[in-house]
């Protein structure tokens, strides 16, 4: 039942490039995107790669243009320049059915869950199983059942609405669709926002549990230091129309522009501690 939509998805097999400096595959590769609304340029010749197996934290000051990249390289908006390949297929010149090929590896979790009211869990699940597959019923209801008890909720959250879920269910079922097709991408959209600091922490775990074992590569847009220093690889900050820096904590901590700097040593961030063993905030006062 599990290879149920890899087999399905056979044709679909797509081959990220490798880079040759590091020897990894780039999942995600943006090369010079530059994305306006009429006068007003948000992102100006912005480079990103995304590498396989790796969570990535993207994160910038509110209003940056985190969520507008995100939803350009989901092709939910258009941009000017540049270009943004996915698995190695260029998407916005991509012919429609490697366009669907690319779409069917991708999972999306949107801010708040974004799951749709007059449907089940089950149901919701199971649409883009409807979109891109022809599943009997059956395989589907069974499909839909292991994605819930994947993101660890009960069976009987597959039956229940939106409605009668807390924040936290809603926040996993939204996360069993976005792995409704077994995608090799997952985008998620402020995941932890609104939930209390144990259910952040356990959905944290979560995410880190379901990239080893299913070998996911995670791109997560937060705020959340805690998520950014207990799950995420590598961190990407976005400001000035640009990536301003991307790699470690380490990396973070190091550099020296006055934004990440205090993001990453300021107050908030005082319970972290860096390789010298004092809280963050110490550091800083040094």
């Amino acid at each position: 039942m599990e290879n149920a939509v890899e087999e399905t998805q056979e044709s679909a097999v797509l081959e990220a490039p490798v880079d040759k400096s590091n020897g990894r595959q780039v999942v995600l590769s943006v090369r010079d995107v530059t994305v306006g609304f009429g006068d007003k340029l948000v992102l100006d010749k912005l480079n990103l790669d995304v590498y396989r197996g790796e969570i990535l934290g993207f994160v910038g000051a509110s209003g940056t243009g985190k969520s507008v990249l995100m939803r350009t390289v989901l092709g939910l908006l258009s941009h000017r320049s540049g270009t943004i390949e996915i698995l190695g297929v260029d998407y916005e010149n991509a012919s429609e059915e490697d366009r669907m090929m690319v779409d069917m590896r991708l999972g999306v979790l949107f801010q708040h869950g974004a799951l749709f009211s007059a449907l089940t869990v089950k149901e919701n699940i199971q649409l883009p199983m409807r979109e891109y597959l022809d599943l009997p019923q059956e395989l589907m209801d069974e499909l839909a059942y292991l994605k819930v008890e994947m993101v660890g909720l009960p069976p009987d959250a597959a039956d229940k609405y939106p409605s009668e879920l807390s924040g936290g269910m809603i926040k996993r079922a939204a996360l069993a669709r976005a792995l409704a097709l077994d995608p090799d991408l997952v985008f998620l959209d402020e995941p932890t926002s609104g939930l209390d600091p144990i259910g952040a922490a356990d959905f944290d775990a979560l995410i880190a549990k379901l990239r080893d074992t299913l070998g996911l590569t995670v791109y997560m847009v937060t705020h959340d230091l805690d998520s950014l220093f207990s799950v995420c690889d590598r961190i990407a900050v976005l400001g000035n129309k640009k990536v301003l820096v991307e790699g470690t904590l380490e990396d973070m901590f190091a550099n020296d522009d006055p934004w990440v700097q205090s993001y990453f040593r300021g107050k908030r961030a005082r319970s972290v501690v860096i390789e010298d063993k004092r809280p963050a905030e110490e550091v800083e006062k040094t």
